[in-house]
């Protein structure tokens, strides 16, 4: 949603679905990722990127049929802590040394908080945006393992 250049050969978008849909709005929403596959098990080789941006979706309670879950997608209710911790390990994995991991998340839900207890990795910097500045933006420096 959020490229600068989605035409930019250095970025490779990676999602588990492809999908398109028309917005509330009327704009449409193609869902059209590079690479498709489950962020907790990607399928590149270990220190493949210096740059990972990871953002999972953030819902946990959404309709099926709400704009919010055809744009973003959702978290399983039951297994949402295993699955973030598992895409955590997934991004440092895949993440090379002296690399940085962005990280996005809305704490509508589930607070940030929770989120980063489920990662032993400590963001550098943090950046909170948006109406009622719910949205988190982080920065991971993967030291030279």
């Amino acid at each position: 949603m959020f490229y600068f250049d989605k035409q930019d050969d250095r970025v490779l978008f990676n999602d588990i679905r492809v999908e398109e849909h028309i917005l509330c709005d009327g704009r449409i929403l193609n869902i059209t990722p590079d690479v498709i596959s489950d962020f907790k098990n990607l399928p590149f080789q270990d220190n493949s990127f210096y740059q990972v941006l990871f953002d999972p979706p953030h819902l946990i309670r959404v309709g099926k049929n709400s704009w919010m879950f055809k744009k973003y997608g959702s978290l399983n209710k039951d297994s949402w802590k295993e699955d973030l911790k598992k895409g955590f390990t997934e991004a440092f994995r895949v993440l090379k040394p002296n690399g940085t991991l962005l990280f996005k998340w809305n704490e509508t839900q589930i607070p940030v908080k929770q989120i980063l207890a489920l990662t032993n990795e400590k963001p550098t910097a943090v950046q909170r945006v948006g109406k009622n500045d719910k949205t988190h933006w982080m920065a991971f420096y993967k030291g030279n393992q």
